[in-house]
């Protein structure tokens, strides 16, 4: 039986969550399970991108200084880290204010910008990786996910936040060569049964609805997450926001993979009333994720049935991230005949919908749109 922790936080306010995140891992034993003196435990929040806290894109700083509390009354020796989509994880820390937290605890920074190669034996599907030498510095994991719509997955929450693992630009090859999003997921699960994180807690406190993960609108779920199953806190949360956990190919696929269980039936939820947090009017996709395949005519029919992303040109800034992140070579967008002063132009023929630029885009200005054939079929 897997057990999740669901405890009512409604503030960021840090004593309040701090409370919180003491009774949540009290509630599964108490923080001496999860590290002893002198262990090396590393805190792997979610920082997408440098964005400020109030977006809802990264881990809280009360949430994430709560945890690092709780963790250093153990005598254990605690750094952090996290790789950014693009840009420097100490950029991103001070944007989303958490090297301040950091400092104030005497928190050191892991090295999550240099890569080392590992063979994982008991990987399914992917077995090679590259991931952080933070990884290999430690003894232990303690992942700290953010609650957000995910245009990939459905939703992004304790097993994809160890994507993080993999520094910097190399995420964008793993889209390239695993461009469908069952066996993208069946990767993040390898990952993730790899990194094998001790403990994750996610904060909901304020979750991410919509355009996630990065462009969408901030949500009050008034919730913090524990738990030693990623699987269990996935489809817990998933069921909270009315959404089929086997709709979420990292849940499917991390209890097919045997890495823990969306069942109701083998989940205990303790803390307070599951029904109590239930939400269905959080804004995201209920429905299956369709396969894309981009090549022949699979492409013909796939360019007509798969979302695909555009840009609200009227607000548009012409940053030119969604050019710098997209994976494939030719570019699926690109400027305008080589104009950076003009919105950036799709070619769908390259697009392998990654959705990469809609997940970075800082102004938030690129959605995904469904085409009309597929909403003719779907009504």
């Amino acid at each position: 039986m897997s057990k999740v922790a669901l405890i009512r936080c409604g503030t960021y306010n840090y004593e309040d969550v701090k409370e919180a995140v003491k009774r949540g891992i009290g509630l599964l034993g108490g923080i001496n399970r999860f590290a002893k003196k002198d262990e090396k435990i590393v805190l792997k929040p979610n920082l997408l991108v440098a964005d400020p806290p109030e977006k809802c894109v990264t881990t809280h700083p009360s949430v994430f200084g709560a945890v690092a509390e709780l963790f250093l009354t153990t005598g254990a020796k605690i750094s952090y880290g996290d790789s950014p989509a693009f840009g420097s994880m100490a950029g991103a820390a001070k944007k989303a204010g958490l090297a301040e937290v950091a400092g104030r605890l005497g928190i050191e920074e892991a090295d999550f910008k240099n890569g080392a190669d590992i063979y994982f034996e008991k990987g399914k599907q992917n077995r090679k990786f590259i991931v952080a030498k933070a990884l290999l510095d430690n003894d232990a994991v303690i992942s700290l996910p953010k609650l957000k719509s995910h245009a990939f997955e459905r939703f992004t929450g304790a097993i994809k936040n160890q994507f993080g693992c993999v520094p910097g630009m190399l995420k964008g090859e793993y889209h390239v060569k695993i461009p469908d999003p069952y066996n993208f997921a069946k990767m993040l699960v390898d990952l993730n049964s790899f990194v094998n994180p001790r403990l994750y807690v996610m904060d909901g406190i304020h979750a991410m609805e919509g355009n996630g993960p990065r462009g969408g609108k901030p949500r009050q779920m008034n919730m913090l997450l524990f738990s030693e199953d990623p699987v269990a806190l996935d489809a817990t949360v998933c069921r909270l926001i009315g959404l089929d956990p086997e709709f979420v190919p990292t849940t499917k696929f991390g209890m097919e993979y045997g890495m823990g269980t969306y069942l109701e039936s083998e989940i205990e939820i303790v803390g307070d009333d599951l029904d109590s947090f239930k939400d269905d009017g959080f804004d995201i996709k209920r429905s299956p994720l369709r396969t894309y395949k981009a090549k022949g005519f699979s492409r013909f029919i796939n360019n007509r049935f798969v979302p695909k992303p555009y840009i609200l040109e009227d607000r548009c800034v012409k940053c030119g991230v969604c050019v710098n992140m997209c994976p494939v070579d030719p570019k699926a967008v690109d400027w305008f005949k080589g104009d950076k002063g003009k919105v950036p132009v799709y070619n769908y023929d390259n697009c392998i919908r990654c959705y990469c630029c809609q997940e970075l885009c800082p102004e938030s200005v690129i959605k995904l749109k469904v085409p009309i054939l597929r909403r003719m079929f779907k009504r």
